[in-house]
């Protein structure tokens, strides 16, 4: 059996600074905030964040995480 999760104690891969100007919700098109230290990108005007892995971000509504969510 092999493992393919990435260590919790890896560090987040750098997200490129001109790739966050230009993405937006999905789901609102608006803007989207960078929480650089839970590597999310938020969206207040849905209530997500998405998650940002390797470096990449997922711009799914059915892998963020709701903002009421602890």
């Amino acid at each position: 059996m092999s493992d393919d999760d990435t260590p919790s104690s890896a560090p987040f891969a750098p997200v490129d600074p001109r790739l966050l100007e230009i993405l937006v919700c999905p789901v609102t098109k608006q803007p989207l905030i960078y929480d650089r230290e839970r590597n999310e990108l938020i969206s207040k005007a849905a209530g997500l964040a998405y998650p940002i892995r390797d470096g990449i971000p997922i711009m799914l509504p059915d892998e963020a995480r709701k903002l009421d969510d602890a």
